[in-house]
């Protein structure tokens, strides 16, 4: 059966192009991004994988540890990395998990058969510390990933995991945010002192309350 937001996020140990790994134990406490790749020495990919390792202080301070996968072999990441960091101008020093028996792409339903049989497609799973899967993208192989994105989303799920809030269309961090419809109308004032609007009875808005 394939995986859902709110499931537990299945646990693998792998070789990577840094060792071998337990993945929970790798994660800890932390949040997790695991994002799969068809195949080593890949045009976009690099272009991804590069972004990634550009965005390490974004990652960091959200409490976040990446982790790629491609169904390629540990030595072959590492040359690979070798042209990353050359033509990214970075360093990749985030593990890429070697997969070539595809057991954890099939854990993590990445190969979608009408798609391709033997490579993954681009899917993105970001899993809380609590090890839950709490959002999953999925790209087809020939479209890079918006990073920006990514860590838009890693924002909202951080802040609506910790208020009664959730994110509108576009929200971006520090933007106005809709308070839930289990908060009464006139509790907001008590839990939201920064203020609110009531736009409809269904639609609240306020200041986002960790800034």
């Amino acid at each position: 059966m394939s995986l859902r937001i709110g499931d537990v996020a299945p646990n693998f140990k792998a070789e990577t192009s840094i060792g071998n790994i337990d993945f929970y134990e790798f994660l800890g406490d932390s949040w997790g991004v695991l994002f799969s790749h068809p195949a080593d020495y890949t045009p976009v990919c690099t272009t991804e994988l590069g972004r990634t390792a550009s965005l390490k202080g974004e990652f960091e301070k959200r409490n976040v540890k990446v982790l790629a996968l491609s169904v390629d072999s540990a030595e072959s990441h590492k040359g690979w990395i070798r042209d990353i960091n050359e033509t990214q101008d970075t360093t990749v020093e985030f593990p890429i998990i070697a997969d070539e028996d595809k057991k954890i792409a099939d854990l993590y339903d990445m190969i979608h058969p009408n798609a391709s049989e033997t490579l993954t497609v681009r899917s993105l799973f970001v899993i809380s510390p609590d090890k839950k899967v709490k959002l999953m993208l999925t790209y087809p192989a020939s479209t890079g990933r918006n990073f920006d994105e990514v860590l838009r989303v890693i924002d909202s799920l951080q802040l609506t995991a910790n208020y009664s809030v959730a994110t509108p269309a576009d929200w971006k961090d520090g933007d106005d945010v809709v308070v839930m419809n289990s908060i009464k109308t006139e509790d907001i004032p008590a839990k939201f002192p920064k203020g609110h609007k009531v736009i409809k009875p269904y639609l609240r808005m306020t200041p986002q309350p960790n800034k």
